[in-house]
């Protein structure tokens, strides 16, 4: 963690895709803690990428964990939104900063207006819950 001690690299994130198999292990939380404790690196800088999969079954010890990580400063990105098997009843409960709009809804947004008002929609949904939106597969300033 040398670099986020650099005035001007200190302020970067560094994002986890996390599989649903490594985030249901019992150690998962203790294995992060650890790490971040062993490399001195910020938790604050430390984005978990959770996929909408990971949502179909023992919800609440998935809520449980994230508590447990959101609590020391790590942050959470729900990867592919739109695509999974997630509520809008799990959103509302999980510990979220970012939702990442699945490049599906984003590929034909100019020529698609169901895939314009679904990012249109999920953009409100997110900006009302004091989310960060990011959407995946952007290619031309019309999608933007």
């Amino acid at each position: 963690a040398a670099w986020a001690h650099q005035p001007e690299l200190s302020q970067l994130t560094v994002a986890v895709n996390v599989s649903a198999v490594q985030f249901r292990q019992s150690d998962f939380v203790g294995s992060v803690l650890s790490t971040l404790a062993r490399t001195q690196a910020n938790p604050q800088r430390l984005k978990l990428e959770l996929t909408e999969s990971m949502l179909v079954d023992n919800v609440e010890a998935i809520i449980a964990k994230m508590g447990e990580l959101k609590a020391s400063g790590v942050t959470f990105s729900l990867d592919d939104f739109g695509t999974g098997y997630s509520s809008l009843a799990y959103l509302k409960r999980l510990p979220l900063d970012q939702l990442k709009i699945d490049q599906g809804f984003v590929r034909n947004i100019v020529t698609d207006a169901n895939d314009a008002a679904i990012a249109r929609m999920v953009v409100a949904l997110a900006e009302s819950m004091g989310l960060v939106v990011i959407a995946e597969g952007v290619e031309l300033q019309a999608q933007a």
